[in-house]
């Protein structure tokens, strides 16, 4: 009689010995990684705040660029000044002819 209620515990036991065996494991697996992503976390911060930094100094200088072509069109640029052309109006030294 003791037999069966000793297969049924053994049973029992095995059963939930295995949940929790395996719910330690993922845990355990969980926790693992977990530590090696904080490990990685200043690295990471650092080629973030590196990678920003050339995106912002890219940014600027085409910013400049782009201000200094304005500036160059707005003040003429390469264009030849209009020559000066006679005026064909009368000076006052000259009279009329009558």
């Amino acid at each position: 009689m003791e037999r069966p209620l000793i297969a049924v515990l053994l049973l029992v036991g095995l059963i939930i010995g295995s949940g929790v065996g395996s719910s330690y494991a993922r845990a355990r697996r969980g926790w693992n990684d977990y530590q090696a992503a904080k490990k990685t976390v200043p690295g990471a911060r650092h080629a973030a705040w590196l990678l920003i930094k050339v995106v912002t100094t890219k940014v600027g200088v085409i910013a400049l660029l782009l201000i200094g072509a304005v500036a160059y069109a707005a003040a003429g640029g390469d264009e030849d000044p209009a020559p000066v052309t006679p005026n064909p109006s009368t000076s006052p030294d000259e009279r009329p002819a009558s």
